[in-house]
C-alpha cells in the first residue's frame, strides 16, 4: 500500500502518485525525456547510474526494474559514474572539487554538468517513490524480486 492514494493521472504508478497534480505530472515527464533523451551520455552509462541509485536511495520499486548494477572493470567511465553517484545518494555533502579532477579525466565538464543533472533528477525521483512506499508490487518492468536481491 502506498502512502498516498494513486491518481487517474499519468502512465505508471509513480507518474500517478505525483499526477494529483497535472502540471506537476507535466512538467515532471517533460525534464525526465530532457535529461535523459537530450544527455551526450551513453545510455548504458546512464542506466548503471540509475541502478546503482535505485540502491543507495533505497528505492524498492527502482531496484527491481532492472537488479544491480552490472559494471564491466574495463569502462572507467562507468566505474567514475557510477562511483560518483554511489557517494551522491549516500552523502553528498562529502562531495568535494577533488571529485570533480577526478571526474574530469574522463568527462568534459558537459557531461559532468549532463551527469550531476541526471543524477540529481533520478535521485529526487527514487527519494520520492521510498517516500511514497512505491514498492516490488507496483513496478511493472521488473526483471528481478526484492528476495533475489537480498541474498
Amino acid at each position: 500500500m502506498t502512502n498516498i492514494a494513486f491518481s487517474n493521472n499519468g502512465n505508471s504508478p509513480f507518474e500517478q502518485l505525483i499526477g494529483h497534480n497535472i502540471g506537476i505530472l507535466e512538467q515532471w515527464v517533460k525534464l525526465e525525456d530532457i535529461v535523459i533523451e537530450a544527455s551526450s551520455l551513453h545510455p548504458a552509462l546512464l542506466e548503471q547510474v540509475r541502478r546503482t541509485l535505485a540502491f543507495g536511495n533505497e528505492c524498492e520499486y527502482c531496484m527491481v526494474k532492472a537488479g544491480r548494477p552490472n559494471l564491466k572493470k574495463e569502462n572507467i567511465r562507468e566505474q567514475l559514474a557510477t562511483g560518483f553517484a554511489e557517494l551522491y545518494a549516500l552523502d553528498h555533502k562529502s562531495i568535494t572539487a577533488e571529485h570533480f579532477t577526478i571526474l574530469k579525466e574522463a568527462f568534459s565538464e558537459q557531461e559532468i554538468s549532463e551527469l550531476c543533472s541526471f543524477i540529481s533528477f533520478i535521485s529526487a525521483s527514487q527519494k520520492l517513490g521510498r517516500i511514497y512506499n512505491l514498492t516490488e508490487e507496483f513496478q511493472e518492468n521488473k526483471v528481478v524480486k526484492m528476495a533475489e536481491l537480498s541474498t
